[in-house]
């Protein structure tokens, strides 16, 4: 292979290839589902509500099926997860096209399939954060992470894009048949991994596996104190996915123009998981939530003005902080935590990360029809900066180091002849 920069180097090794190939390309399917999804609730007569209950009902089971995931997972091997979840989203996302081309769907079919295809993502991110610790050494994890998340950041520019085209020329049913065959793509990959043997390390009872798995999230305050905060923050976050294509629709000229703003958060995401492969925080949790801020942009972008050229660049910026955030947030749980429970405690992470999402995609269009849509996203912009400002007074968040330290030294018992007995 030809020289590449030392942050490419972790591209030399043909599992890892493998690996990114297979998510980039079922990411650019999921970010076409972001906007064909919702705009096909509204095709068929939803209400801006509807939308946020399908759009709540895809996310919910994921975080609900993470915590099984994670110790499923832990106890198993990580590719076979992944790969029966993936088989389930190409029949559930491939039976929800067929409905909609065939002009059969209903709110309720595209909440029942979407429910579905959540679940099986519940399974297969927490083994992903898995994964890539067999693939990849520590020392590579971080630049490895920061390709990931640009085969994502490219799916996020192309794929709402894409959607928008499709949405607007043939209907959303093509856009999410898609999807459908990325996850086929991302199966198929993984089947071609070479992994080494791995011990299982589920060797109790599966509740067991959980108990042991939360004892190691909660024992870590920095690890609980972030992942409640993204709990908060996508709770405010789903007026965003939820409000965004109703503005959209009424007053930024549809869903071309609702996926261009989309895309420009992959431009930024992009840019975002290059600048990863060379960053180094000494304080990586203060890194992550300075990151956040940049993330809440649009939020507030949206709320104050109509000009789809604004929302872009806040769209951008808002995809270089949510890049660079996760990169290092990934790589800090994959050093810090033990290589056989970081399955499980990523899928606490998942939970707890998303548990409020769906919430939040259900809430804010009732909101919005109480108070009005612009007073809905100020509130939740302002509720998001409050979050940042206390997650950064956590002593735990602030106090990370990049790395962990060495092992403490066993102590050393002493004798009669050491010394005298304690007291």
């Amino acid at each position: 292979m030809a020289r590449l920069p030392e942050s490419l180097h972790v591209l030399r090794r043909r599992d890892f290839r493998l690996l990114f190939t297979g998510q980039s390309v079922s990411v650019l399917g999921d970010r076409m589902v972001a906007v064909a999804l919702a705009f096909a609730v509204l095709g068929i007569g939803g209400s801006p509500s509807e939308v946020g209950i399908v759009l709540a009902a895809r996310i919910f089971p994921s975080a609900a099926c993470a915590l099984i995931g994670g110790a499923v997972a832990d106890r198993a091997s990580r590719r076979s997860v992944m790969v029966a979840a993936d088989l389930v989203r190409v029949a559930s996302q491939g039976a929800i096209a067929a409905l909609l081309i065939g002009g059969a769907a209903q709110v309720w079919t595209l909440a029942l399939l979407s429910g579905v295809a959540g679940a099986a993502s519940g399974f297969f991110g927490p083994a992903s954060i898995g994964l890539i610790p067999e693939v990849v050494p520590a020392e590579e994890l971080q630049p490895a992470n920061a390709l990931r998340s640009s085969g994502a950041s490219a799916g996020e520019i192309i794929g709402p894009l894409l959607a928008g085209l499709l949405v607007a020329g043939a209907g959303a049913g093509w856009a999410i048949a898609a999807d459908a065959a990325t996850f086929a793509v991302s199966a198929a990959c993984l089947l071609a991994l070479r992994l080494p043997g791995r011990v299982a390390t589920g060797s109790g009872s599966f509740l067991a596996d959980l108990r042991e798995g939360w004892a190691v999230f909660s024992s870590r305050t920095w690890v609980w104190a972030m992942v409640a905060y993204f709990a908060v923050a996508n709770l405010f976050w789903g007026a965003w996915s939820s409000l965004g294509p109703v503005v959209a629709d009424r007053d930024l000229g549809g869903a071309a123009a609702w996926g261009t703003i989309l895309a420009a958060v992959g431009v930024g995401a992009l840019a975002g998981s290059v600048l990863a492969t060379q960053v180094r925080p000494s304080r990586p949790l203060v890194f992550v939530a300075l990151c956040e801020a940049l993330f809440a942009l649009p939020l507030g972008f949206l709320a104050a003005t109509s000009i789809v050229a604004l929302l872009i660049l806040a769209a951008l910026i808002s995809g270089v902080g949510l890049m660079l955030g996760m990169s290092v947030w990934e790589s800090t749980l994959q050093r810090h935590v033990p290589a056989d429970s970081i399955s499980r405690v990523s899928s606490y992470d998942w939970f707890g990360s998303f548990i409020f999402y769906p919430v939040g995609l259900a809430i804010w269009g009732p909101i919005s029809a109480a108070i009005g849509i612009h007073a809905s996203l100020w509130i939740a912009f302002a509720l998001f900066a409050l979050a940042i400002l206390s997650l950064l007074a956590v002593p735990a968040v602030r106090r990370l180091p990049w790395s962990p330290g060495p092992a403490p030294e066993p102590p050393v018992h002493t004798t009669a002849s050491d010394g005298p007995w304690p007291d």
